[in-house]
């Protein structure tokens, strides 16, 4: 990432629990969390903040008694934002280490480097971030948002906004390229029509000629689920061009790890997305929360959509176990099943037991100086894309990631 987005993350070093809560008596017996996330390269304005939030929730949990009566303990690896490394630490945590859990992974790509290696060992797997959907595997519970619960609210308000001809620019891979599709089943199902649909490799920083493109393709709408820091580059060089004002757009990705505080207002106020949270929601579980997070990093600049995602995940599994009354898979599985709900910083969010997906609140929201308004909440947004595909109480040996018919 660029050198405003270290800025801006900061250089905060990483507490402990102990330093970050009062803690409780433990058996010395611990349980072991295992982490695999970029909190290096270039996905580390992503990954540094759900390192963090997984440090805030362990140590929240070990305040609170642990569980079991027994400390939770982190073994954690930087992949450097390098997939290859992702396969080398997953053997690692589950065969050497032999964690109790693992909560981890960005990309899809990420995801699925790991994901048979938990399947094999029987480690329980977290993976919370917001993805394509249709991943069904009893092994894996997702606590991000799926593109119904997120781009079925979006399109129709993007469009009313701006009208029906739209110009999708996705990321080029699995995340992306699914993506755009869903855009164009909502925006052809709002009675509109994607005049363009273009997909960039995560490393492309150039859109001089995309946006020449757009200029002759004349859309009333760009939405552009665009990844990482070399895809900022997109809308800084749109607003540069003139043409933030004059084509309204829309994301959603833009804002998950923050980008939109590196945006200038000027180059990010009125951009349209729609995501499980914001720092501006008024409640008192996210007043709480980021108290907790100021006394522990010292302020709360870095918390994104991710790093919350994180922070529920952990919370849910955690649960889980309580519920379970073990930490051995099957039982915590089972108990995770039966519909467990938190309330977190983002609202109640809910396991769903036919996806092992979450039912959760949808914001609607528009950047404005730097922060995100929330202009409208959709309460408790089923993943009903995953829920078209996969059914593990009725096929509770499926292993696939489905590309949903759309």
């Amino acid at each position: 990432m660029s050198l405003n987005r270290r800025e801006f993350l900061g250089r905060t070093a990483a507490l402990t629990g102990a330093a970050m809560l009062p803690t409780a008596t433990l058996a010395a017996d611990k349980i072991q969390l295992g982490s695999i996330l970029d909190t290096s390269g270039i996905f580390d304005a992503y990954g540094k903040p759900m390192d963090q939030a997984t440090r805030l929730a362990v140590a929240e949990i070990n305040a609170n008694g642990g569980l079991l009566g027994r400390e939770v303990e982190i073994i954690d690896y930087d992949t450097q934002s390098d997939m290859a490394l992702y396969s080398q630490y997953a053997q690692k945590l589950t065969r050497q280490d032999q964690v109790d859990v693992v909560h981890g992974g960005i990309l899809s790509a990420s995801r699925e480097a790991i994901r048979q290696t938990m399947r094999k060992t029987q480690t329980l797997y977290f993976y919370n971030v917001q993805y394509e959907g249709g991943v069904c595997d009893r092994n894996m519970f997702a606590t991000g948002v799926t593109p119904a619960q997120q781009v079925e609210v979006l399109v129709p308000y993007a469009m009313k906004k701006s009208g029906p001809r739209v110009h999708i620019l996705a990321a080029d891979y699995n995340y992306g390229q699914i993506t755009a599709r869903w855009i164009q089943k909502f925006v052809q199902d709002n009675g509109g029509e994607v005049v363009a649909t273009d997909f960039f490799p995560l490393d492309v920083s150039d859109f001089g000629s995309t946006i020449t493109k757009i200029q002759q393709t004349a859309p009333d709408l760009i939405v552009a689920p665009l990844v990482g820091g070399a895809h900022l580059s997109f809308f800084r060089q749109w607003a540069a061009a003139g043409m933030k004002d004059k084509i309204p757009l829309a994301s959603t990705t833009l804002g998950v790890g923050n980008e939109h505080k590196v945006l200038t207002p000027e180059e990010g106020n009125g951009i349209m997305v729609a995501y499980n949270y914001s720092q501006e929601l008024d409640t008192p579980e996210n007043k709480a929360f980021k108290e907790k997070w100021q006394a522990a990093y010292g302020d709360t600049k870095a918390i994104h959509e991710l790093a919350v995602s994180t922070y529920q995940g952990i919370l849910l599994w955690a649960e889980g176990v309580k519920k379970a009354g073990s930490i051995d898979r099957d039982p915590v599985i089972e108990a995770l099943e039966t519909g467990i709900a938190i309330v977190g910083p983002a609202g109640n969010i809910a396991i769903d037991p036919q996806t092992h997906h979450v039912t959760l609140d949808v914001h609607i929201m528009e950047f404005e100086d730097q922060g995100m308004t929330v202009i409208e909440t959709l309460n408790q947004v089923a993943p009903v894309d995953t829920q078209a595909v996969c059914n593990l109480q009725e096929n509770p040996d499926d292993n696939t990631q489905y590309e949903i018919e759309i």
